[in-house]
């Protein structure tokens, strides 16, 4: 047990899915998941472990934005074991080629979170990475799947609602789309030395206007999901 996840020693697996939305772990964990144990509600950060075509797979709520993901990221590792960690999310696309519905895979996260200059101080600006080799089974499986897959630089904001950020810059640089999450988790992993990705369906798009429901983004990203728990049982 640790200070936001009640949970005993062994009862969470290896490899955890961390979506934003706590709703969110509880839909895998009903749709995807089978011989489903709950081992957390603390703070309603619900967090489930089961098993998918026979490998047991954790399901971990993290909350929104840098701060939040990193309690549990910190956790899941130093008290838990935890040695692989998926991000699960929405990201919202950027420039017309980016489509709703498409999964972006990152590659690489850059943010404006003072996280990165906190950590290292002055001098040295770290690129938070995916690991490499979960980053190539995840695009595997995506193929195999037959689903949309892109492969980039994603954007890790350290606000949602930002009237200074130039997204166009951003867009200019190559920078496929905008989460909160992900450079924390890479930076995170790098750290204690264990693997991390960070796998996304685009919800909106903040060039075209396009946009899912709420309740789509909840519910309907079961491509994205199959995409992660394929690549799960692959480590």
């Amino acid at each position: 047990m640790s200070t936001h996840i009640g949970a005993e020693m062994g009862g969470i697996a290896e490899t955890v899915l961390l979506p934003g939305d706590p709703l969110r772990a509880k839909y895998v964990a009903d749709n995807f998941l089978d011989d489903v144990v709950q081992y957390n509600s603390v703070r309603n950060a619900f967090g489930y472990t089961g098993t998918y075509k026979g490998h047991k797979v954790s399901v971990q709520g993290t909350g929104m934005g840098i701060p939040s993901i990193s309690i549990y990221t910190n956790e899941l590792i130093r008290f838990f074991g935890v040695k692989h960690l998926m991000r699960i999310g929405s990201i919202g696309g950027f420039g017309e080629s980016v489509k709703i519905r498409d999964i972006l895979i990152a590659e690489s996260a850059s943010t404006d979170s003072a996280i990165i200059q906190n950590t290292f101080k002055a001098g040295v600006i770290y690129a938070p990475t995916a690991d490499f080799d979960m980053l190539l089974k995840a695009y595997e499986s995506a193929k195999e799947a037959g689903v949309s897959v892109k492969v980039g630089n994603i954007f890790s904001a350290d606000r949602f609602y930002n009237d200074e950020i130039d997204y166009q810059q951003l867009i200019d640089y190559g920078v496929l789309g905008t989460e909160m999450e992900t450079a924390a988790l890479y930076m995170l992993a790098a750290k204690y030395g264990v693997q991390a990705l960070s796998i996304n369906t685009v919800s909106d798009n903040l060039t075209t206007g396009e946009a899912l429901s709420a309740e789509d983004r909840q519910n309907s990203f079961s491509e994205m999901m199959t995409v992660a728990l394929e690549t799960a049982i692959k480590l």
